[in-house]
């Protein structure tokens, strides 16, 4: 069974070191997320840590998924955005773990992660990811509206360049 959960900054730092892996994994899997292989757990460390720091200051909402109180997925909101946008959250490095994939996770992550933001005020999320990826086929199917493509955006992990896809998605109030 799987649970979904909002982590406050102490149980992110917590969670650094399945976080590590949970990144690792989907980076040498190709998923196009910031990071070039090979890449390991102790690489995604300081990532983590920051990401933590950020949670902190409220910058930034972390949603992870867990199996038997191992995460295995997680997804970001980031909050914190320019006076003309306090309305706007980025959502950002939708993760499962490779061995963890067709139990629905993503959707129950991008679920509670949109709920939260909308809860914090946020009424526009934007992303985007990898045009041609696995992960591009999951946000229409979950209501997000795809505005465009920005040619050789970033690269893949295993190099390259890709294209990226923008999309969008009004979240509405509980």
């Amino acid at each position: 069974m799987s649970t979904i959960r909002l982590l406050s900054a102490p149980e992110a730092r917590a969670a650094i070191a399945d976080l590590c892996d949970v990144l690792a994994d989907c980076v040498n899997g190709g998923a196009s997320v910031g990071f070039m292989q090979p890449y390991g757990p102790a690489d995604a460390e300081l990532y983590w840590q920051s990401v933590a720091d950020s949670v902190e200051t409220g910058a930034t909402l972390l949603v992870v998924a867990e199996i038997e109180g191992k995460v295995v997925g997680t997804v970001q909101i980031g909050a914190a955005q320019m006076p003309n946008q306090p309305h706007r959250g980025d959502l950002k490095k939708l993760l499962v773990q490779r061995s963890a994939r067709g139990k629905g996770l993503a959707r129950l992550l991008m679920t509670a992660a949109e709920r939260e933001a909308s809860r914090r005020g946020k009424t526009l999320l934007v992303l985007d990811t990898a045009t041609g990826s696995e992960a591009e086929a999951i946000y229409p199917r979950l209501g997000w509206q795809r505005v465009g493509v920005i040619p050789d955006y970033a690269m893949w992990p295993e190099g390259g360049l890709c294209d990226t896809t923008l999309f969008y998605k009004r979240t509405v109030a509980d």
